[in-house]
């Protein structure tokens, strides 16, 4: 921890505030001072005048270069580092014939916490700093992911993968066996520094009614800890959902049935949702991890960016690397912006840079540390440089001189 002051001068630019118009509600300091203490931020403002009460500290110059908030992952799987965009098919023949055999390589400790520094390595080096992640099913595996983000003072989301079907024998565990070993590790880690637990069932036709149940009762026993699975993703997997819960009326309410939605649920996907599931994720404040790059690699579906918007439910932005193809979270925000255009909707670069911030840091109730730049939170910030090589000069430089030309309407 870095006792000291430290004081940052850059281009700086933030959303103070939850709000549902990004494109306006932001701060943005042509030339700006962030300035931290201990890890946490105790000055922001213009570099003019914010400076007049830190004039004898040295200051770290990135002029020229921009600060935003460190970037938040919603979902994304750790075990999956090392098969990140591994050759096509679709959701389900991925999961059989890349992700399970990789997963089973977590069962060793020395391999688990191996790959976990390399996995909270590739998370920093490319400017995210908070995520929500599964595990594999192992609990050494999660403990390994878990000590690596506290020794690097990560804010982390993470849990155990619970499943007891459907899956290679030698990756279930049992509806006891989950739940012991769940409520071992929220004991352990949650709320433990920097640290969250989220009870983490794969998807449902991965866990039997009665592990459902078992998580059902970890979320009332924990009220403060999430709860992450996938929803909707895939049309083959909804079928297989709606064969293995006939009881059921659709895909969430096999999650309703166990108490396992409400305001710090984070749904993977939601691609192909009936109008009463959109509904009750309006209602009970869960949140949908919107994954661009991985629907768009396995041809899962275009996420509905407007019926998000149109029921009131809350979108943060996520990678879900392994499918996803990139821990980049800018490139990402990238395969948004296209896929959000085949739906025919333009997503602002704010709007996106909001998702991946402010937006997601409300959804996980978690604006008081991260999310912004504000004062009293923690320092995570990244340092972007608008002109790394030649051609992202020339599209900068084009960028501050260009002419916006209004074509008649007749010639759109």
């Amino acid at each position: 921890m870095h006792k000291e002051l430290q004081l940052f001068r850059a281009s700086i630019l933030h959303f103070p505030i939850v709000t549902e118009a990004p494109e306006h509600d932001y701060v943005f300091y042509s030339d700006g001072l962030l300035v931290t203490r201990n890890d946490k931020i105790i000055a922001l403002g213009p570099y003019s005048t914010t400076i007049e009460g830190f004039s004898n500290e040295q200051v770290v110059d990135y002029t020229g270069k921009l600060i935003v908030p460190g970037f938040i992952d919603s979902h994304l799987h750790f075990p999956q580092t090392e098969m990140i965009a591994s050759f096509g098919e679709q959701l389900l023949q991925w999961l059989e014939n890349y992700t399970f055999p990789t997963e089973k390589k977590f069962s060793a400790p020395q391999y688990a916490s191996e790959m976990a520094d390399v996995f909270i390595e590739q998370l920093y080096a490319n400017g995210t700093t908070t995520a929500a992640v599964f595990s594999s099913v192992h609990q050494q595996a999660t403990d390994a992911l878990f000590e690596a983000a506290y020794k690097q003072k990560m804010c982390l989301i993470a849990g155990k993968v619970c499943m007891d079907r459907h899956c290679p024998e030698d990756l279930q565990d049992t509806a006891e066996i989950a739940y012991q070993e769940t409520k071992g590790l929220i004991e352990k880690w949650h709320s433990n520094d920097r640290l969250l637990y989220a009870i983490t069932p794969r998807f449902a036709p991965t866990s039997s009614e009665q592990q459902l149940v078992k998580m059902g009762k970890l979320v009332e026993r924990y009220p403060s800890v999430y709860i992450q699975t996938h929803l909707s993703e895939n049309h083959q997997e909804i079928n297989w959902v709606n064969e293995l819960f006939p009881d059921c009326s659709d895909y969430l309410s096999v999650y309703e049935k166990f108490g396992l939605v409400n305001e710090r649920s984070i749904f993977g996907h939601c691609l192909h949702l009936n109008d009463r599931e959109w509904q009750r994720l309006s209602d009970l404040n869960a949140t949908i991890a919107f994954c661009p790059s991985s629907n768009l690699f396995l041809g899962s579906g275009l996420f509905d960016l407007d019926k998000a918007k149109k029921y009131g439910v809350g979108v943060a932005l996520a990678s879900d690397v392994g499918a996803g193809t990139s821990f980049n979270m800018l490139r990402t925000m990238g395969d948004a912006y296209k896929s959000c255009q085949l739906k025919g909707i333009a997503l602002s670069p704010l709007e996106g840079l909001y998702m991946m911030s402010q937006g997601s840091a409300h959804q996980l109730k978690l604006t008081d540390t991260i999310g912004n730049l504000n004062i009293g939170t923690h320092g995570d910030f990244v340092v972007l440089d608008p002109a790394f090589n030649k051609l992202s000069q020339l599209r900068t430089a084009s960028a501050y001189n260009r002419e916006v030309i209004e074509l008649p309407q007749d010639i759109i």
